[in-house]
């Protein structure tokens, strides 16, 4: 950040009085520029198949980063949404698909990049789901049929590892992970 979104005036990057991180402030009007982690929310869409094994939706994306390999359907949240209507959302804007009885299912730090992923299980109603614009297509999978190897993110990996393992005892709680490229680690929490 170079200049204050609020009057246009170059800032600084200093510790505020009663403050304990350096931020971004103006000189000039005395804005305080805070900087926090972005939320990227989205589900886990199930297929219940009675006559077969659950399946479950993913989406190879048609956008950078990760062009062309496959994730759940999930994205940043915009204002004035809530965790479940984000979710909602982007299951819509990715695969035109329609979901139901979300539940909190995981959530992954990721420090290295300022970002939270938090992420639902969810029903499909139908299976009238499509590409959407930041799609190149979108397909059920059952567990042995996931491409593991192309899967886009490791926060998608460890969504779906949690799940195939919960789904074995038919027990699904939420689970909290971190995710440190930066230092090499990653822990369960």
């Amino acid at each position: 950040m170079k200049y204050c979104s609020h009057c246009g005036h170059p800032v600084t990057q200093r510790i505020p009085e009663n403050d304990n991180l350096p931020r971004y402030i103006c000189d000039h009007c005395g804005a305080i520029h805070y900087q926090n982690p972005k939320i990227i929310t989205g589900c886990l869409p199930i297929w219940e198949n009675n006559d077969a094994e659950n399946q479950i939706l993913l989406c190879r994306r048609a956008i950078e980063p990760r062009y062309g390999l496959w994730t759940l359907p999930a994205g940043f949240m915009e204002n004035a949404e809530t965790l479940e209507q984000a979710a909602e959302r982007e299951s819509i804007e990715e695969a035109n698909a329609n979901i139901d009885s979300l539940q909190l299912y995981t959530v992954i730090s990721l420090p290295h990049v300022n970002q939270i992923y938090v992420m639902y299980r969810a029903q499909l109603c139908d299976k009238n789901f499509y590409p959407g614009a930041e799609s190149l297509e979108v397909e059920l999978f059952s567990e042995q049929d996931i491409p593991w190897d192309r899967l886009a993110f490791h926060t998608i990996h460890f969504t779906l590892e949690k799940y195939f393992q919960d789904r074995k005892q038919n027990h699904y709680p939420v689970h909290t992970h971190t995710i440190n490229t930066r230092n090499g680690k990653s822990a369960d929490q």
